[in-house]
This record gives structure tokens, C-alpha cells and sequence, in this order.
């Protein structure tokens, strides 16, 4: 049953919202987590975890377990059919963590949701958020479950709703930006692929960009640029894009589709992460293309970092006023992974063949460069954004840690 009143309402329960209930329980602090879906999702979705994420997800107690489940990988290879761009080997990673983790969004929620459980918390499904109205001391939720309403206080308020954010609409909080021409298709094939289940590949071509990646259970992640996708791509039309995309001299070969999906890509960034007792993250505060894989990355790194926060400003750890370290350390974080999908994705789209060859031939030097792809794999990695991913020390010196449950009441 959902409560009346509650220190902390997480809207959305996808990984960054779980996420944030595991260090909430952690810290000791009491909070209700809602999400319209009546269940999580049972395809993949996101599909790799880095080195900097799993540092970060370590003190929630999940790290291991991903790890358990997941396909480790070393290399990260740019190509241009059959030639080889770019080489980044991961293994070399100054982490205990030093390769690049495929696993399907679907099973990282259900490490996330178990921990949840084994912390005695629960997931509340089938509960949409409405109406948000921030008071003097903190806001007014109206959800819907089962076709009836019910309002819910809270001293916080964090939106983890996604792109079309109610919470953030609710603060009045700017999302700049713009839509990427075309459409993306996303698909999990069973595949004869030429290349191995050693690599994640990010293949440009004069039709497009494809990147293929192996996942744990030896099927394959497709994303691929179309200007024009099917709703629900095809067996065929997959093919198309490896036949017209991937290796020519050895060509793939599509044997099964499990699913596929077209979707838009935004690369969007929130003014302000906070507004008074409103906050959003992952995909409410920042959207980006899908080249790179680091959207759920950043999301769960803000997850962690607002999580710790919000602990320490109910626990007495900190003063509130702190609360904006949230944004000081995640906006730039976002802001720097949006530039690096977006120069990603603006070197795949080249289509001009005299563009092309500057492109590959700049990225052929760059190969060439120990100490430029050392940089490059540390950003890809997460690793040059350590410091944005950890809170400085409290400006309360010698004030402990410790879990305290506490009650408030809410001026409206």
C-alpha cells in the first residue's frame, strides 16, 4: 500500500531509479519508489556497463553480481567495413574493472530490484504520476494506481521518469537541445558474425553507421542509424543494414531476431538538475545518442551520487544547502557525454566520400598514438570523470554517518 507522507518519492523504477532506492535503504532513509509500468522491461535495452560505473555501483552491493552475469570485453574497434580505424584496448584501464560490460538492461533491474528486496524494500508498478506542486517545505504528488488517485507528501521529489519528465515540467526546468535527423533501430540477433564475440564494433559506412556488440547469452546488439526505420525492424531489414554496413570481404549473416525497435535521439541537457525540492536524473536530466553507450551509465553514477547526498542532508551529515553539489559534480558530467556521443555520432554520419577519407585518415594517425587512445579510452570508460562521480567531504567536519529515520511535516 502506498504511504500518505514519505522523506523521499523516486518517479520511475527504471535502473537509475532503482539505483537510488538501493543507496536510499542504504542511508537509512525512508522513501516510496513508483513507476506507471505494471513490470520492467524483459528486453534489453542499454547494454553496457564501464569501468567508472562499476566503481561507483560498489557500495551499493551489486557490482559483483553484474559482473556474474555479464560478457567481459576488451576491445573497442572503429571500422570502415573491412578496415580497422581505431583500436582501444580496455585491459589496460587503471580499474579493477578493465574491460567493457555487455549485459541486457533487463537483467541489470533484476540485480537491482533483488538487492532492493534483500533490503527489505519494495517496487510500487502500475502507479503514474500526474501532478506535482512543490510547497515551502517540500511537495504534493498525485498518482493514480489501478484508476484511483491518491496524494502523496514527500520532502523530495526525484524524477528518474525519463525524457518527457513530469517532475521537471513541474519545475518549470528547461530541456535544450534538439532531435538527431533519422531514426535508430535497436535489435538483439542471433548472428553468424565474421568479427567474433570479441569486440564492440562501431562500423561507418558511406549508408550509415552500425555497431555491433556481443551480449552474454551469444546473441548480438545492433544499433544503426536509418533515416527512415520501420516501426519494428525485420530480419530482413537487419540484414540490409550488416549487407550494406559491415564487413563486405566476410559478410554477416542474420540467423534469428528476438526483438527490434525504431526510436528518435535527442541530445538534450536540463538547465538545472534541482529547483528547490525537485530533482531529476538520467534520462530527465540528460539525453544523448546511444554511440558510446554511456546514457544509463551517467544516469546510474547520478543515481549514486544523489542517493549518498540526500542521506547525508536527512541523516544530519550535511547542511541542505549542499544539495547542490548534486548538480555542480552531474550537469558537467552530462555535458561532457553528450559531447563525446555527439562528435561519435557526427564522425559516423559523414557521407561526402572527401569528408570520409579526412575522417579515416585522421583516425588512422590517432591509431597511431598510444597516449590520444589512452585519453579516448578513459573518457569511454567513465575513468576522466572519476571526480565527478564522488562527493567531496562535508562541510560539517566530525559529524559521523549514521542511518536515522525521520518524520516531517510538509507546508503546503
Amino acid at each position: 500500500m502506498l504511504p500518505d507522507t514519505t522523506e523521499v518519492l523516486v518517479i520511475g523504477a527504471g535502473p537509475t531509479g532503482l539505483a537510488l532506492s538501493i543507496a536510499l535503504h542504504q542511508a537509512g532513509v525512508d522513501h516510496v519508489v513508483v513507476d506507471r509500468l505494471a513490470e520492467g522491461l524483459n528486453t534489453s535495452r542499454a547494454g553496457v556497463i564501464h569501468a567508472q560505473t562499476l566503481e561507483t555501483l560498489e557500495p551499493l552491493g551489486v557490482t559483483g553480481r553484474l559482473v556474474e552475469l555479464g560478457l567481459k570485453l576488451d576491445n573497442f574497434a572503429i571500422r570502415d567495413r573491412d578496415r580497422v580505424l581505431i583500436n582501444l584496448d580496455f585491459s589496460s584501464l587503471p580499474s579493477a574493472y578493465p574491460y567493457v560490460l555487455m549485459i541486457p538492461q533487463n537483467l541489470t533491474e533484476k540485480v537491482l530490484t533483488e538487492r532492493i528486496a534483500g533490503l527489505g524494500g519494495v517496487v510500487h508498478r502500475g502507479v503514474e504520476a500526474k501532478e506535482v506542486l512543490q510547497g515551502v517545505d517540500g511537495a504534493h504528488v498525485t498518482v493514480v494506481q489501478n484508476g484511483r488517485e491518491k496524494t502523496i507528501s514527500a520532502r523530495y521529489v526525484v524524477g528518474a521518469d525519463g525524457m518527457h519528465s513530469v517532475v521537471r515540467e513541474a519545475a518549470g526546468i528547461g530541456f535544450d537541445g534538439e532531435a538527431y535527423a533519422g531514426s535508430f533501430v535497436l535489435a538483439d540477433v542471433r548472428l553468424d558474425w565474421p568479427l567474433g564475440p570479441t569486440e564492440v564494433s562501431l562500423l561507418f559506412s558511406p549508408a550509415g553507421l552500425v555497431v555491433v556488440a556481443p551480449l552474454p547469452d551469444g546473441s548480438y546488439r545492433i544499433v544503426a542509424t536509418m533515416d527512415e526505420a520501420p516501426e519494428r525492424p525485420g530480419t530482413a531489414d537487419i540484414q540490409a543494414l550488416l549487407d550494406s554496413r559491415g564487413p563486405s570481404a566476410s559478410p554477416a549473416q542474420v540467423l534469428d531476431l528476438t526483438w527490434s525497435t525504431r526510436f528518435r535521439v535527442h541530445h538534450r541537457l536540463a538547465k538545472s538538475y534541482r529547483q528547490g525540492h525537485l530533482f531529476v536524473m538520467g534520462d530527465a536530466a540528460h539525453v544523448h545518442s546511444p554511440a558510446g553507450g554511456q546514457g544509463m551509465n551517467t544516469g546510474l553514477i547520478d543515481a549514486v551520487v544523489l542517493g549518498e547526498l540526500l542521506g547525508d542532508v536527512i541523516n544530519g551529515v550535511r547542511p541542505e544547502s549542499e544539495l547542490d553539489l548534486y548538480e555542480t559534480l552531474r550537469r558537467p558530467a552530462a555535458q561532457e557525454v553528450i559531447e563525446l556521443a555527439g562528435r561519435l555520432t557526427g564522425m559516423a554520419l559523414v557521407r561526402t566520400p572527401l569528408r570520409r577519407v579526412l575522417r579515416n585518415f585522421v583516425l588512422g594517425v590517432v591509431n597511431m598514438m598510444p597516449f590520444v587512445k589512452r585519453r579516448i579510452s578513459m573518457k569511454l570508460s567513465g575513468l576522466s570523470r572519476a571526480e565527478m562521480a564522488k562527493l567531496p567531504a562535508s562541510s560539517r567536519p566530525g559529524v559521523r554517518k549514521q542511518a536515522v529515520r525521520r518524520e516531517f511535516k510538509l507546508v503546503a
